[in-house]
């Protein structure tokens, strides 16, 4: 790390210039390829993935996205002459569009189940060529404008489906700006200099923006889900904003010390950059223990996230030394500078509230123990009432025409008609077409069932599908309910005596399904991310405890930030008030990538506080003292980055992406816990009470663990000294630090 950090200290103009090319370079790319998004959740070998392979085999004329126009009249009806002819030509406009297939109005012998009973709500079904990632832009955004220009006082025009989504406002980069205002505000504060406040954004923004121009290229070679870019940035924003913050931190503690820019910089990288580069493999090994549950949909996600770690971390380790060569003395503040050449080179002391906040702790370790465990244990509560399903244009927010189209189609026709269910199977001879013309009228005697269509067949009659409309929306749990009766016991007594084997698909079922694969395959990944996490803290730390208690904590943060979610969009506390949409259901993959995000962010906290506790213990064998100096010198720094993280994941609130602002919310409720209430609380409080049992490693363990380090090269040799003592030597340091505590409570 050191001789890196040289070269990037000594050759600073070309370390900046290849980082800018390649910035360059890969957007150049991304922009000619364009891009190639998929939200492809469809899971090899589930009932709904076979009843759409079944579908799009038998029918393949409906291979195209299909959305909905829907118009609404306050006075008279939808079948007044003028509203008809209105609407009937806009119809005919939007047929003659491009990308448009079809369209199926009201106003036919077919139409009229797309009017209302009482007549004042209609829609029309706008087929298009291709599916919705396909769509350009801006043939959709033309059917909007079509449209919507048949708008009048008393006509109401709407629209809904995934083509449409499209059109909507994203809301530009309004977060990601807003975000990056408040670090560089706490930036400044902390460190009074703008060139020091300004050095980790720059370094974010270039590791950032070249990871998002990557992310665009990776999606024509694989499955990458639409809000990955958006979530990488999240990501990448906060841990190298943070990254690098660290590391100027350590920098300028250097130049306080009376070390040149050249060597600050090289200490800095050399001591803190090696944590910066450990806790980002944390948090890469996290993301990709997606690829475990062997789905393409989070395959994609957890490559494009790892991919913005690393490029902020190599940013951090490389770029940012040679920026701050370039800035030399102005890392320090005018005033901090002035000092030093009046009073010369003084060593920082930690004082102020990081110091008593310390020494509070070390007084009262069993009190804030509690109540830190009370706390945590209250925010997780909600998690107990987690509801996976589909969260629809139902949860957009009220302003949106795919809310409002979304609200008039349930008002009209009953909730489920938003998301229909599809059955689909195959037909052999006239005994299967018999029992398939008798199932509508067991479908409709069936509990949750609002209507069913007539039996469609294929070209060559051996495929057939039927469309049923439930009682209840899309998302509810009663439309859950109504699949797994259909599955379990409807459709199997129908199928008694025929070769029949209906499948039912749908969104409703294929959330369902992908929701029950991932809470299947949940358990082991938890158990494989939880147990890669220890295993380098084990080896990092050489300790038995500090893993254990890392993995106790970092559960804690997941299960309470999820309370935090499932408050706020499953129960809709504020979420209407914070532009959220209406309360829904989780989405199902939301778990398996927050869990990966929460754990790997998590241990970067751990291994900051603890690595420097971790040096004061190998320099003294004070456990007492090295918890206190070690939460002491480093609590602020970690508070001013949680400050900057959760400022940067909040902000993506106002993405407007429902998606993206539960990873926003859940991933600020993580670290403001995890930074204010388990690492500068709970934490240190633990490690109190369990003494020099902290540091404990079986010796057996020791002699056959590989060593990797990532504290300073003078602590390490000190470890090693302290790794080759005997058994009665390490009895008798713990015995002496027994001692120096009586002492002090004594003395107390």
């Amino acid at each position: 790390m050191a001789a890196l950090a040289r070269w990037c200290v000594q050759r600073r103009l070309i370390a900046v210039l290849l980082w800018l090319l390649a910035l360059g370079g890969v957007a150049a790319g991304a922009f000619a390829a364009g891009t190639a998004y998929s939200n492809d959740y469809k899971v090899p070998g589930t009932e709904s993935g076979r009843a759409t392979q079944l579908l799009r085999e038998g029918f393949p004329d409906l291979g195209g996205d299909s959305d909905t126009v829907v118009w609404h009249t306050a006075s008279g009806g939808v079948r007044d002459t003028g509203v008809e002819q209105t609407m009937s030509d806009t119809l005919d406009r939007i047929e003659d569009l491009p990308g448009v297939a079809a369209v199926s109005g009201p106003y036919d012998e077919q139409g009229a189940g797309r009017i209302s009973q009482d007549g004042s709500i209609a829609y029309a079904t706008v087929t298009f060529d291709d599916q919705a990632k396909d769509i350009d832009a801006g043939e959709a955004a033309a059917v909007v404008e079509t449209a919507e220009a048949a708008e009048t006082d008393g006509l109401q025009v709407e629209l809904g489906g995934s083509a449409v989504e499209l059109s909507e406002s994203s809301g530009g980069h309004t977060a990601e700006i807003v975000g990056v205002a408040v670090a560089a505000v706490v930036l400044f504060l902390a460190f009074g200099s703008l060139a020091a406040s300004l050095l980790p954004i720059a370094t974010a923004l270039v590791g950032v923006g070249t990871a998002y121009a990557g992310i665009v290229l990776l999606g024509h070679v694989m499955t990458v889900a639409d809000f990955a870019p958006m979530l990488g940035m999240l990501i990448g924003l906060g841990v190298g904003i943070d990254y690098a913050l660290f590391i100027v931190t350590r920098h300028r503690r250097g130049l306080k010390r009376g070390f040149g820019v050249t060597e600050a910089a090289v200490n800095a990288v050399a001591t803190t950059g090696r944590a910066v580069v450990f806790a980002g493999a944390t948090v890469c090994i996290a993301l990709l223990g997606m690829l475990i549950l062997r789905l393409n949909f989070l395959n994609g996600v957890a490559i494009a996230a790892s991919l913005t770690v690393v490029l902020t971390v190599a940013a951090s380790v490389t770029l940012l030394p040679a920026l701050l060569s370039l800035i030399g003395m102005r890392a320090l503040s005018r005033r901090e500078r002035r000092r030093l050449v009046e009073h010369g080179p003084e060593p920082e002391v930690p004082t102020g509230f990081a110091a008593r906040w310390s020494a509070f702790v070390e007084r009262h370790p069993k009190l804030l123990g509690a109540v830190a465990i009370v706390v945590m244990a209250v925010l997780a509560l909600p998690t107990l009432s987690l509801h996976l399903g589909t969260s629809d244009q139902g949860n957009d927010p009220k302003t949106s025409t795919t809310r409002q189209a979304y609200d008039l189609l349930a008002d009209g026709f009953g909730p489920g008609v938003n998301g229909p269910l599809t059955l689909v199977t195959e037909v052999d001879g006239a005994g299967d077409r018999l029992a398939l013309d008798n199932l509508d009228a067991t479908l409709r005697a069936t509990e949750g069932v609002a209507s069913v269509s007539p039996v469609t067949y294929g070209t060559g009659s051996d495929t057939a599908y039927l469309t049923v409309v439930p009682e209840s929306s899309p998302q509810s749990r009663e439309t859950s309910d109504l699949v797994d009766r259909l599955r379990s016991d409807v459709l199997p007594r129908a199928e008694s005596g025929t070769s029949l084997d209906v499948q039912v698909g749908g969104v409703t079922a294929g959330y369902d399904d992908f929701a029950d694969v991932i809470v299947d395959k949940l358990p082991v990944f938890v158990g494989v991310v939880i147990g890669l996490g220890c295993l380098l803290l084990l080896l990092a730390f050489r300790s038995v405890g500090i893993p254990l208690k890392a993995a106790a904590m970092n559960v804690a943060a997941v299960a309470a930030a999820f309370g935090v979610v499932v408050a706020i969009f499953q129960w809709g506390w504020g979420s209407e008030l914070l532009g959220l949409g209406r309360a829904g259901p989780i989405e199902p993959f939301l778990p398996v990538i927050m869990v990966s995000v929460l754990f790997g962010l998590s241990m970067d906290y751990q291994v900051f506080l603890v690595s420097r506790m971790y040096e004061e213990w190998l320099e003294t064998g004070d456990n007492r003292r090295a918890v206190r100096v070690g939460l002491a010198e480093t609590s602020r720094v970690i508070n001013s980055a949680a400050v900057i993280m959760i400022s940067v994941f909040l902000a993506f609130v106002l993405s407007g992406d429902r998606v993206i602002a539960m990873f926003g919310i859940a991933l600020a409720a993580a670290v403001a816990l995890d930074a204010f209430v388990l690492r500068t609380l709970l934490v240190p409080a633990l490690m109190h009470l369990l003494g020099g049992a902290n540091w404990w490693l079986p010796r057996s363990l020791d002699r056959i663990l590989p060593r990797i380090s990532i504290e300073p090269p003078e602590c390490r040799a000190a470890h090693e000294r302290l790794a080759a003592a005997t058994d009665a030597e390490v009895a008798d340091v713990l015995a002496s630090e027994g001692r120096q505590r009586d002492v002090r409570d004594t003395a107390g």
